[in-house]
Order: structure tokens, then C-alpha cells, then sequence
């Protein structure tokens, strides 16, 4: 929805490729042009997008990799031909998000279509380096930003996840497939003490112009019921979707809200 009004706010006319069963109906409320289409048919995308005289797309939201791993997802979803030959050409051997990226845009562009930036026409709502609201972070939580803001890029920069929850020294809980909600969860089912610290951050060679971090206000009102006291987050990495509000809500929620620069977690 952001980026949609980003556009609009650019002057541009805003054409929605939707992915069944995961884009948001509400979208469509602020697009111009909107068509339906099977995550595992990339000829129908770039059929829309060239009938529409598209020359940029921008890719945003994220596809829960849960039904990516549905093994009835073939069935559910017969792939086109694009998506076989991109499949035995590129994927069959490597089908992490960078190489899936790269041989999607590949594939738009040779349609002339370029896949840009995610961010562009969102700049206002990502984190900036300091404290971002009234409450600044415990000097216990500081120790456990410093100490856990290393190993956070480490497993972002493996391609494990782009999370980590930390308390006292010790990683309580590291995302990985399941999402940043449900790590949540996690941590604070094996966390009792409250005051915990969530990191979150993008891998320092991550393409942007698909699956930015984000956190959104839901994430804030589930941080707070799973005790999270701290939330540390990559400087220009993250996206804080509305970010007033995030602001508004770590504040009303007691929670510590700092953006971190990429070299250090001073």
C-alpha cells in the first residue's frame, strides 16, 4: 500500500501484478490496473506488464515460503513454460532468494522490463541510525545489541534469516523459514523474563529489490505480548512501515526502538 501511494505521489500510474492468495484485496483500492495471477506463471506477469506498457516493475511484499515447500504446490499451481526453462536453466541447481531474484529480473528485462529498487518510492519509512523514540534502551539491553549485532549479520550474510532474539548474552531464538512472527513467538515462549532484545537486519550484499526486512505495527503489538523490552534494527536495511506509528506504538508499548549503522552497534 505504501509504495502504491509512493507512486501515485510520483505522478505515475500504479498497475498491480497480484500473486493468489498473497497479495492484500485492499490493494487494489489504489491501483490503477490489477490483474490476478499464479505465483508459477511468470509469462502471465509479463504479458500484464507488457500490455500495460510497463518499463519498470518494483516486487514487494514477500511469498511465505511455507507454500513454497507445500509439495502439492505443482498441482495447486501448473508452472508455464518461462517457469520450467528458468527451473532447468538456473534453479534446478540453486533456488536461494538471490539466484531466484537474479533470474526473475533476468527474465523481465528481457521483455523490457526493469526490476527496481523495493525501497524507491518509500524512502521516508526506513530506519535511521539512533534512537527513534522517547525510550532509550537499557544498558543491559546495549550489551546484548553490541554482542548479538555481529552475529546477526553473520547469519543474514549465510542466508539463514534476517532476525535474532537475544537476552543476557545468550541467542534465545534465530529466524529462519518460518518468519519473523513466529520467531517472535518462540523467543518469548522461552524467554519468561521480560526485556528481551530483537535484532533485525539485512545481509550486507542484500538486493533490494525484493524482500526488504520490515516491521510493521502487528509486529510491535506482538513483541510486546512475547515480553520484548528492546528492538535494534539495521539503519537504511529495514523498512518500518509507517513509521510514526511504529514510533507511536514501541513508545505506548514501553519498548526501546534504535536504528543501528552497518559497521558497528555503538
Amino acid at each position: 500500500m505504501l509504495v502504491a501511494r509512493g507512486m501515485r505521489r510520483a505522478g505515475l500510474s500504479v498497475a498491480c501484478v497480484a500473486f493468489r492468495g498473497h497479495a492484500d484485496p485492499e490493494l487494489r483500492d489504489v491501483c490503477d490496473r490489477w490483474a490476478d495471477v499464479s505465483l508459477y506463471r511468470p509469462g502471465g506477469w509479463i504479458r500484464c506488464l507488457r500490455r500495460w506498457h510497463a518499463t519498470e516493475a518494483v516486487m514487494v511484499g514477500r511469498v511465505a515460503k511455507t507454500r513454497m515447500h507445500d509439495p502439492l504446490r505443482l498441482i495447486r499451481n501448473v508452472p508455464d513454460w518461462r517457469a520450467v526453462r528458468l527451473w532447468y536453466r538456473r534453479l534446478r541447481h540453486d533456488r536461494r532468494d538471490a539466484a531466484v531474484l537474479v533470474a526473475v529480473a533476468e527474465e523481465l528485462a528481457r521483455s523490457g522490463i526493469t526490476l527496481i529498487d523495493s525501497t524507491t518510492h518509500i524512502p521516508e519509512h526506513m530506519a535511521k541510525a539512533g534512537t527513534l523514540g522517547t525510550r532509550a534502551p537499557s544498558a543491559p539491553q546495549r550489551q546484548d545489541v553490541a554482542f548479538g549485532w555481529p552475529l546477526l549479520q553473520d547469519v543474514a550474510n549465510l542466508g539463514v534469516g534476517q532476525a535474532i532474539a537475544v537476552r543476557d548474552g545468550d541467542i534465545i531464538a534465530v529466524e529462519a523459514v518460518e518468519g519473523t512472527d513466529r520467531m517472535i513467538d518462540r523467543a518469548g515462549s522461552l524467554c519468561r523474563a521480560k526485556g528481551w532484545c530483537l535484532l533485525k537486519t539485512a545481509s550486507d550484499t542484500h538486493d533490494r529489490r525484493a524482500d526488504v526486512p520490515t516491521i510493521g505495527v502487528q509486529t510491535i503489538e506482538r513483541l510486546s505480548q512475547a515480553g520484548c523490552g528492546c528492538i535494534a534494527v539495521g539503519a537504511g536495511r529495514v523498512i518500518l512501515l509507517e513509521r510514526p506509528k511504529i514510533i507511536e506504538a514501541c513508545d505506548r508499548a514501553g519498548i526501546a526502538l534504535i536504528g543501528i549503522e552497518s559497521e558497528d552497534a555503538e
